[in-house]
């Protein structure tokens, strides 16, 4: 049973704040293999300790110089990755990261033929699986596969409800019940992605987390 007014906090937050981050970064997720392979970016991107909006920034930069397959990425020189990401303000780790950029684009070539589809294939659909199988990729750590699958579960529903640490971090910012079953059961599935990433954006921002709790 629902608290009194975790709903109307609920309501605020998806209001003002309900966006995913493939969103933000122009990625029009669906299960094909362009935007999955984007959304492997941009998680890479965000996991590092570096603001949200340089990450997304980031990816917008690397998708923008055409880098949004596999293929694209690992054929695009170490420069040309490099000053993407420089155009996107990641400079604190740009040169690693797209050294990873371009040795995880080979890898998802060589294992998946360019297709995260098969990712999920070999992982039987096991959410646990997929985020070990993605942590084989280059520069993808725990926090890369939480990222990844908060976001793909919209998409691929064995996903969801993916309410991670950073997710359940933000909803006691909220006062919300730090419980992902409870928390996933104050919204509809579908909004499941769109709430994970406004919850994870109240555990960054102390201000958020006000704004909202002053709003509900």
């Amino acid at each position: 049973m629902a608290r009194a007014g975790d709903k109307e906090t609920v309501r605020t937050l998806l209001d003002e704040h309900g966006k995913t981050y493939a969103e933000e970064a122009g990625i029009r997720l669906k299960d094909t293999p362009q935007p999955l392979y984007e959304l492997l970016v941009l998680s890479l991107l965000l996991s590092a300790r570096i603001r949200a909006s340089v990450a997304v920034a980031a990816a917008r930069a690397l998708f923008g110089a055409g880098m949004r397959s596999p293929k694209k990425m690992r054929d695009a020189t170490w420069q040309q990755r490099v000053d993407a990401l420089g155009e996107g303000g990641y400079r604190r780790y740009d040169e690693r990261t797209a050294t990873q950029l371009g040795d995880g684009a080979e890898l998802v070539i060589d294992r998946y033929g360019g297709d995260l589809r098969r990712l999920r294939e070999k992982a039987d659909g096991d959410p646990e699986a997929i985020a070990r199988l993605l942590q084989e990729v280059p520069g993808i750590g725990p926090a890369g596969a939480d990222i990844f699958l908060r976001e793909v579960q919209g998409v691929w529903k064995e996903a969801a409800p993916r309410l991670d640490g950073k997710a359940l971090d933000g909803a006691e910012k909220l006062g919300l019940p730090k419980d992902g079953e409870k928390l996933a059961g104050l919204v509809e599935k579908d909004e499941l992605p769109a709430f994970a990433a406004a919850l994870v954006r109240a555990a960054l921002d102390k201000d958020i987390a006000e704004e909202v709790r002053e709003g509900s």
